[in-house]
């Protein structure tokens, strides 16, 4: 009897509080499980050497950081790398979401004809492996003269199917065809009706989209060290391949402390727009 008249004292509020507690302990060891390995690295970057062999880990953070990274920009040209994976990544990012948006906006509400075709054939891109296209590009690179510039990096990479696909659907269900039709009837032509009704609406999509481009470009490895001859045009993570060659083994506090630098960037682009991704997802689940 004592058990069912403590069960039945617990008010709906109780319950609803002890919810929320349970789920504000999870979010925060969630985001601790997350920021660790970043905080980790930060640690063996501030320490020397052989910290990474601590045994229990070293959690304490060191002063040997600029020591380590005195040891980078004697290895290799770190900040030049910086900078070609900066004007690399933003220049294919910009592009991508601008004719991404173009295209999902002409999928989403043009009429035209074999529309579904088109589109359900740059879906199954999608499906075919990037290895598949890196002989046939590279080929292609060379017949232009462009191997070992940035036009073999920035223009293959200028449209994906993903952002088209990712676009068409958004503007799908936030472009309403009354807008378009209002803007018709104004005496706007497809592009200004593009710009002042449809780029408004879709930000918060443009935004993500870019997100991940500009993330996926900057840790992009394997085409430009297929491409890139030159150390001069080499990108950051290319410059970071050239301090694992070291015959007197591997220096962790110098690779790190050039893995956390060159990470910082990637945090910067996303803190800067993740106003709009979370407002979007937000108006989002409001709408829905």
């Amino acid at each position: 009897m004592s058990s069912l008249h403590t069960a039945s004292s617990r008010t709906p509020g109780d319950t609803g509080i002890i919810g929320k507690t349970l789920f504000y302990i999870l979010l925060v060891l969630g985001a601790l499980v997350s920021i660790f390995p970043f905080y980790w690295m930060f640690v063996i970057a501030t320490n020397d050497r052989g910290a990474v062999f601590h045994i229990p880990p070293m959690l304490s953070i060191g002063g040997e950081f600029l020591n380590n990274f005195q040891r980078v920009l004697e290895r290799t040209d770190f900040f030049r790398a910086l900078l070609n994976s900066l004007f690399v990544s933003s220049m294919v990012t910009v592009s991508v979401v601008f004719f991404c948006t173009l295209a999902g906006y002409a999928f989403a509400k043009y009429d035209f004809p074999l529309k579904n075709a088109l589109f359900y054939f740059v879906i199954a891109t999608l499906f075919v492996p990037t290895q598949l296209s890196v002989l046939p590009t590279y080929i292609i690179m060379a017949k232009l003269h462009w191997i070992d510039t940035y036009k073999a990096l920035i223009v293959p990479a200028m449209v994906n199917a993903f952002g088209i696909f990712w676009m068409r659907q958004y503007i799908s269900t936030a472009v309403h065809s009354e807008l378009i039709e209002s803007g018709r009837i104004d005496g706007g032509g497809h592009f200004r009706i593009f710009w002042s009704i449809a780029v408004p609406v879709i930000t918060p999509a443009m935004a993500t989209l870019g997100i991940l481009n500009f993330m996926n470009v900057w840790n992009d490895f394997f085409w430009p060290l297929v491409v890139l001859k030159n150390s001069e045009h080499f990108t950051i993570q290319i410059a970071l391949q050239q301090l694992f060659s070291n015959r007197d083994g591997l220096d962790y506090g110098m690779i790190m402390s050039a893995t956390f630098t060159a990470t910082l960037p990637l945090l910067i682009v996303f803190l800067l727009f993740s106003r709009w991704v979370i407002a979007g997802l937000t108006s989002g689940a409001i709408k829905s």
